[in-house]
């Protein structure tokens, strides 16, 4: 008989205890002690998981799933580790250091290009969760996406999703990539410091930044892509973003672990459908709401709609993503994308039939 795994959570204190709501998305990759034994010495299958930005709520099923202890359930010990950004979470993966990221589905399109065979094996949501903020300062100037010629834009990382959409969203409104400046400078604290100090115009970003900017009235939701509606006004359709992806030979080679991991985001997934904001916000650690727990659940709230209910991806969602990285990625612009090797659903597929 399985021993229930312990688990270990990032959530220890010395890396959370920061000053700002957002802090973690900030702190540089890093791992956690051991949280303690759930199982009286049993010892699960090791995984370990780079998320790019832990505290993001747009990447809240990896914590959740394990304060719920889905992880143990399943007879498996996951190790949660955290870089302030998806493209580097995509690094730690392709270059072996962890078996799974959390992160934006649209990484697996641009590493095809690349040579990278990695899929999508979860798909927790069906919108971004981004949002394009402006700073208070710079609110008559940008009006709109045309309005981006000149500026300098936040953007987590070079390369990074936020990137991505920061430069369709210029092309899409006439303004070329060299017209403007994409600045890295993280989340939480670190964006809303830029922001503060003129260091950036505006940029894009995810809850709780956006909460906090709006509570601290220092800037203004120009384009809101937390909602399904959000999605298509900007975009055009589905933009599958936040998942669990893997490396294919992995994937292949290990999927009875692949499966329970699965299982358990896939039970986390309609948790959090049949759980309030406020009940989320509960069970995620206490330093995540940076003794602000009504901020932290409403940015909680804001973000909930992007979420699927069952991992699956999002009808036209792959095509949705395509289109939009043709329109400024030379790479899939010049290359044939073949979208069935991005993602699969056979595991939470097989997630559904387990739950009944």
């Amino acid at each position: 008989m399985r021993k229930p795994a312990r688990y270990t959570a990032l959530a220890a204190a010395g890396l959370l205890a920061v000053s700002s709501l957002t802090a973690c998305a900030n702190d540089a990759a890093s791992s956690t002690a051991n949280s303690g034994n759930n199982g009286g010495g049993g010892k699960g299958e090791d995984v370990k998981i780079m998320v790019g930005g832990l505290d993001k709520v747009i990447y809240l099923p990896a914590m959740l799933t394990q304060r719920l202890g889905y992880f143990s359930d399943e007879g498996l010990d996951v190790e949660l580790l955290s870089e302030p950004a998806g493209v580097q979470a995509e690094t730690a993966l392709v270059s072996g250091q962890v078996q799974g990221a959390v992160g934006f589905y649209d990484h697996t399109l641009d590493l095809q290009t690349k040579g990278k065979r990695v899929e999508s094996v979860v798909q927790f949501s069906r919108a971004p969760g981004e949002v394009e903020i402006i700073s208070n300062k710079r609110a008559d100037d940008i009006t709109s996406p045309k309005d981006f010629k000149g500026r300098k834009l936040g953007i987590t990382g070079l390369g990074s999703s936020t990137d991505f959409l920061t430069k369709y969203l210029a092309v899409k409104n006439g303004v070329d990539v060299s017209e403007f400046t994409p600045v890295a400078v993280g989340a939480g604290p670190t964006f809303i410091s830029a922001l503060q100090k003129g260091a950036i115009d505006g940029g894009m970003t995810t809850d709780p930044t956006v909460a906090t900017i709006v509570e601290k009235n220092l800037g203004r939701v120009l384009l809101d892509m937390r909602t399904p509606k959000g999605s298509q006004d900007a975009l055009g359709g589905p933009y599958p973003s936040s998942s669990l992806y893997m490396q294919t030979d992995w994937v292949n080679s290990h999927k009875e672990t692949v499966q329970k991991l699965a299982n358990a985001f896939v039970k986390t997934l309609k948790w959090m459908a049949t759980h309030s904001a406020s009940e989320i916000a509960d069970t995620m650690p206490a330093d995540y709401s940076q003794g602000n727990r009504t901020l932290y659940a409403g940015a909680i709230k804001s973000t909930m709609p992007m979420f699927t209910k069952d991992g699956v991806m999002p009808d036209d969602g792959p095509e949705t993503v395509e289109k939009v990285l043709k329109a400024f990625n030379p790479n899939i612009k010049n290359t044939e994308v073949d979208l069935s090797k991005t993602y699969t659903t056979e595991f939470v597929d097989e997630a559904a039939k387990a739950a009944g």
